[in-house]
């Protein structure tokens, strides 16, 4: 549907002239009062019936069907002041689109073309509604609305069209739908995403005061930790051979795998290829105690009394290798080290993966446990841990008027993700659409964030772009915020500018977990997800009074129902030295 050459020319300016006058090209209207509604109509045909009659064939001047008029020859009727090739004006009608089966991705484009200055209004279809596309009207609109629409499209002088969302050839170079179908965490809140999610939707926190005797002296001694020994949920000889995050990634790939339908052992007993499965986690230590203890020992007992599992136990890939062994996973085990936006990068990186063909399934997400000493007095060094008393509330109060730093802490958050294909054929159970992510770089400084927050914004805007979305469909956003005064700032900025004036509810988890570092990202995915798939957005701890330069509506006190105007949760981590992530998560039908 497009304009008329001659159309974007026409000047509308109304005069009276009797039907007798009207020649083929006129712009037409039968009365003034129909000039004034922008109803016009170009003729195309005029045609003399008697001595006082005169027919007259019109057709919308932006194309459409034709109609005919019988005047009087002295009737008075109004011209627009200039006329039109009406060779040019399209002949073209409106299809039914009753019985047409509409799905999600489709596009109708309605174009009123009685007007010629009007342009096209595109309709998108999304989770089963169609909203205007830009700056239409106001949607959503129902399926029953548009096939009403292109019922009375030629009798009103509309022009509707349908066009169905693409069918992609089941090709290796097509991108594939990547689809979350599994979800696994052990967090400060408990072992299982049911602990985490519970607690969550309770307002309760997970920080504590560190008591081992290797924490005296430190200036300050509270840490998300998980109450749990995770050692003791592994049979004791794979436990010896795995670090602290490794055991943690091991129990919430382990969740993960069952929550998405899998067999327990992995791949082989699954009946999968476990070529066309993978493994992506983020870390950006993993366990600091495993090189600690091994220099002590060194210092205390001599060489002998090294471990020779020091060195594989230290790197930060241990936990992608373990969740690789434990669940015979042969396709691919990565690792993702980029800061505290580790976790995120690692479901974005596995998302690709699977989008172009390289794997089938992916265990992502990421683990941490670096509560140790030495990681708390350079964190206390550096003054960006907060202080307080954990009994008395969350220590860690982000977006706050009174925030003073985060907490430091451990874990794990792992996601199945699967192309829907695979998903759909086995009849899997699907939380949520992994729709896209984005990545940045804010190349300002070694650990503080660029206070713009153009560079978070850049990732922002990227991710719901490869979500092929709109900043309109983003309807929820889980924040890093950390709780430092300038990193939520900055955040606060970057989604302000991104948003504009949309009041989209905003949620931060660190009151409740403190900072898990390169795990923050996976959980926070986790909590992202459920938070989709029940319709439910967590309160924020530990925010009694929002600082009024962060100008975000923040979810604070009780849980509130997630909005139903958009399709889109953002799950946000930014990380020292400039690294931003964002995952863009989309409701299915």
């Amino acid at each position: 549907m497009t304009h008329s050459p001659e159309t974007p020319e026409v000047p509308i300016r109304p005069y009276a002239v009797t039907a007798a006058e009207v020649v083929p090209g006129d712009l037409f209207a039968l009365s003034h009062e129909e000039a004034v509604r922008h109803r016009w109509h170009v003729v195309t045909h005029t045609l003399p019936e008697g001595p006082e009659v005169i027919r007259v064939t019109l057709r919308p001047p932006l194309g459409g069907v034709d109609h005919e008029e019988v005047l009087r020859r002295d009737q008075r009727v109004t011209v627009a002041g200039r006329r039109m090739d009406a060779a040019a004006v399209p002949r073209v009608s409106s299809p039914s689109l009753d019985g047409v089966e509409f799905r999600d991705g489709d596009r109708v484009r309605t174009l009123r073309a009685v007007d010629p200055r009007a342009e096209e209004v595109t309709y998108v279809r999304r989770w089963g509604g169609w909203h205007a596309d830009g700056e239409g009207p106001a949607g959503p609109v129902s399926d029953a609305e548009v096939r009403r629409w292109a019922a009375g499209a030629d009798r009103e002088g509309h022009l509707v069209r349908h066009e169905p969302r693409p069918v992609r050839a089941a090709e290796a170079a097509g991108a594939r739908r990547v689809v979350v179908t599994g979800l696994g965490a052990v967090t400060p809140l408990g072992v299982g995403a049911g602990e985490l999610w519970q607690g969550l939707l309770d307002g309760r926190h997970g920080i504590r005061e560190l008591t081992g005797e290797e924490f005296d002296g430190l200036p300050v001694r509270i840490a998300g930790t998980v109450p749990v020994d995770p050692a003791g949920l592994l049979p004791r000889q794979a436990a010896r051979r795995m670090n602290r995050a490794a055991q943690f990634a091991v129990l919430a790939a382990r969740e993960a795998w069952a929550d998405a339908g899998y067999a327990q052992g992995g791949t082989r007993e699954s009946g999968l290829d476990p070529e066309r499965v993978g493994v992506s986690l983020g870390a950006i230590l993993g366990d600091a105690s495993v090189l600690v203890g091994g220099d002590r020992r060194l210092r205390e007992k001599g060489p002998r009394g090294v471990s020779p599992l020091t060195t594989p136990m230290t790197v930060p890939s241990q936990a992608a290798s373990q969740v690789s062994l434990d669940l015979h996973i042969t396709g691919e085990a990565r690792t993702v080290t980029s800061a505290c936006a580790s976790g995120t990068e690692a479901i974005g990186q596995a998302v690709d993966r699977i989008r172009y063909g390289r794997v089938d399934v992916a265990l992502a997400g990421g683990a941490e446990a670096v509560v140790t000493p030495a990681i708390m007095a350079s964190f206390a060094a550096m003054r960006a841990l907060a202080e307080g008393d954990p009994s008395g509330g969350s220590p860690s109060r982000p977006f706050a008027e009174d925030r003073d730093g985060f907490v430091n802490g451990e874990g794990a958050g792992v996601l199945v993700l699967e192309s829907e294909e695979h998903a759909r054929a086995r009849g899997a159970r699907v939380y949520c659409e992994a729709a896209g992510w984005g990545l940045s770089a804010d190349a300002h400084h070694v650990a503080a964030p660029d206070p713009s927050g153009d560079g978070i914004a850049l990732a922002l805007r990227r991710a719901v772009r490869d979500a092929g979305g709109r900043v309109a469909d983003v309807v929820h956003v889980n924040a890093h915020a950390t709780a430092t005064v300038d990193g939520d700032l900055a955040e606060a900025r970057a989604l302000r500018s991104v948003l504009g004036r949309r009041e989209v509810p905003v949620t931060a988890l660190k009151g409740h977990l403190g900072h898990l570092q390169g795990a923050a990202g996976g959980v926070e995915a986790v909590a992202a997800v459920l938070t989709l798939h029940h319709g439910v957005m967590p309160p924020t701890v530990g925010c009694g009074e929002v600082d009024g330069a962060i100008d975000l509506d923040v979810v604070r006190g009780e849980p509130r129902m997630l909005p139903d105007t958009g399709d889109l949760v953002l799950s946000n981590s930014f990380g020292f030295g400039g690294h931003n992530a964002v995952l863009a998560l989309r409701r299915v039908a």
